[in-house]
């Protein structure tokens, strides 16, 4: 049975219940077949780990307790997108989009202070963009198919990266310590945010982020070492060796003053 803290692999199509438009896919056969194809997006299953809210709360909630296999699950809009509110609903000046040779037109996605919106109405020197999630106020249907649990250290990094957007080349994992390489160095924030995740959903006694250039260097320094010890013990080889000779030379002269 699935619980809250799990990894899940997971293929999904949400469609919008009263017309059945698909809105979301992991499925590129089934983005083609719904006029929904977007080339530059990566169909393939996706890696989510349950009750941490990389799923609406509704769908997220529906696969506890679940096994894997495939599931069709009804999402109420209030625990999908949320309703639809009126404050959402913001009157702004034409002015505003003169000023950056906009020409509003009803249907229009605009962003307004980093808050993306589709434009309602122009009405005159007003317009009225709707904040609302697009998909507020609708229950929603998904066909989804959990493939399999995914229980490797690994693996399950590498999902929390890809999901939280964050660029990575490499990771690995000895002993429980996790080592995540980067091309740069992340700001100091993010990385103590992302160090804090990683521990607690993965299990890892620690994570550490280190760039191309630091892995470089401290492999350089590993070598460097390897080449001091095996010098120092080619010494010491040399320096039994004489050791043995030097007994053996003795031995033989012991042998021929008790042979005189």
């Amino acid at each position: 049975m699935l619980k809250k803290g799990d990894f899940i692999e997971l293929d999904y199509t949400g469609r919008i219940k009263d017309d059945k438009v698909v809105f979301d896919t992991t499925s590129e056969q089934v983005a083609k077949d719904s006029d929904a194809f977007n080339p530059k997006f990566k169909y393939q299953p996706v890696i989510i780990c349950i009750g941490e809210s990389h799923l609406i709360k509704g769908l997220d909630d529906a696969l506890i307790g679940k096994k894997p296999g495939k599931y069709t699950i009804e999402v109420k809009a209030e625990y999908a997108f949320g309703k639809k509110t009126p404050e959402l609903l913001k009157l702004i000046p034409m002015r505003l989009f003169a000023k950056d040779d906009i020409k509003p037109f009803v249907g229009l996605e605009v962003n307004v202070d980093g808050t993306l919106g589709i434009v309602r109405s122009v009405s005159g020197g007003r317009v009225i963009v709707d904040f609302n999630h697009p998909l507020a106020s609708r229950d929603l249907i998904y066909d989804v198919e959990v493939k399999r649990t995914v229980t490797e250290p690994v693996e399950k990094t590498r999902a929390l990266l890809e999901l939280m957007s964050v660029p990575f080349e490499e990771v690995d994992i000895k002993e429980g310590k996790v080592v995540i390489t980067t091309k740069t160095k992340l700001p100091e924030p993010a990385v103590k945010g992302l160090v804090e995740t990683i521990e607690r959903l993965v299990k890892v006694k620690s994570v550490k982020f280190k760039t191309e250039e630091e892995v470089k260097k401290e492999g350089k320094k590993e070598s460097e070492k390897g080449k001091e010890s095996k010098t120092e013990e080619k010494k010491e080889e040399t320096k039994e060796k004489k050791k043995e000779k030097k007994e053996k030379t003795e031995e033989k002269k012991e042998d021929k003053e008790e042979n005189k």
